[in-house]
């Protein structure tokens, strides 16, 4: 059984307020691309994870392993073993390791259902971790781990990833936030939130990896309708009106700057 961990963007990650137990308060519009790592499971006598792939060296640590750590939160009759190809950065903004858990969550419940918990589980493992296991258009709230329905107006637009293979935690660009609450998201499409949404840990990040700002002029700079950076850094996307535009801007990016990473695809 073969499954993709969709690579997770946040059209608009506001930031409200940093709350007593030391988390954030969070409205963030989850949006979900069709390509990603991919994750071949099979049953075996007792779980197993084995990583390959270009960011394979970014998962030395087999007890900070979110597939290892998500079959640890779903006991089975059977064990699985899984071998992970990493194709997306680590700490970049996309919630890799909680797309592959999201993916564990799937091939679990196709073969052997979940149990009703399950998103308590999936909480425990990471707040993106409950919206990666449906890996659709959804509204967050609280830590994230909120979720509501969202329309999904915004199906089928090309995408652009773009990072500057520079790894960025997540704690540190939280806690460079300025602690300014600049206001509740949008309400409406998908679209119009994104539109009228912002990533308000754009400006910490930039402070601490500026060369996001260069991935975000460049992006810019070949007229997607909107480009902004996803989570907490580095990563960038940039959306577009069609195909040819995203790869026009994809040929042109990886001319001028050919040491980024970047992938193509579409918002699920």
């Amino acid at each position: 059984m073969q499954v993709t961990a969709y690579a997770k963007i946040n059209l608009a990650l506001h930031v409200r307020r940093r709350r007593e137990d030391g988390y954030h308060e969070l409205e963030t519009l989850f949006a979900f691309v069709d390509a990603g790592d991919v994750l071949s499971a099979s049953s075996a006598a007792q779980d197993s994870v084995q990583v390959v792939g270009e960011f394979a060296g970014g998962l030395d640590d087999p007890f900070d392993n979110l597939v290892a750590k998500a079959l640890g939160k779903l006991p089975r009759a059977e064990g699985l073993a899984i071998t992970l190809e990493k194709n997306l950065p680590v700490a970049a903004g996309l919630g890799g390791g909680s797309a592959d858990a999201g993916a564990v969550f799937r091939i679990v419940r196709e073969r052997h259902g979940l149990p009703e918990d399950w998103h308590a589980r999936a909480t425990a493992l990471g707040a993106d971790v409950p919206a990666c296991v449906e890996s659709r258009t959804c509204i967050g709230r609280g830590t994230g781990t909120e979720l509501e329905p969202a329309d999904n107006c915004l199906a089928g637009t090309p995408v652009l990833l773009v990072n500057p293979r520079v790894p960025l935690s997540t704690g540190p660009v939280f806690k460079a936030w300025d602690g300014v609450d600049r206001g509740t998201m949008s309400e409406g499409d998908a679209r119009t939130i994104a539109l009228e949404g912002r990533n308000d840990l754009e400006v910490p990040a930039i402070e601490l990896c500026p060369a996001i700002a260069e991935v975000l002029a460049a992006m810019r700079g070949t007229s997607p309708f909107l480009a902004r950076m996803s989570g907490s850094g580095a990563t960038c996307f940039a959306l577009f009106d069609d195909v040819t535009a995203r790869d026009e801007a994809a040929a042109r990016m990886a001319a001028d700057r050919p040491g980024w990473w970047q992938m193509r695809g579409k918002l699920r």
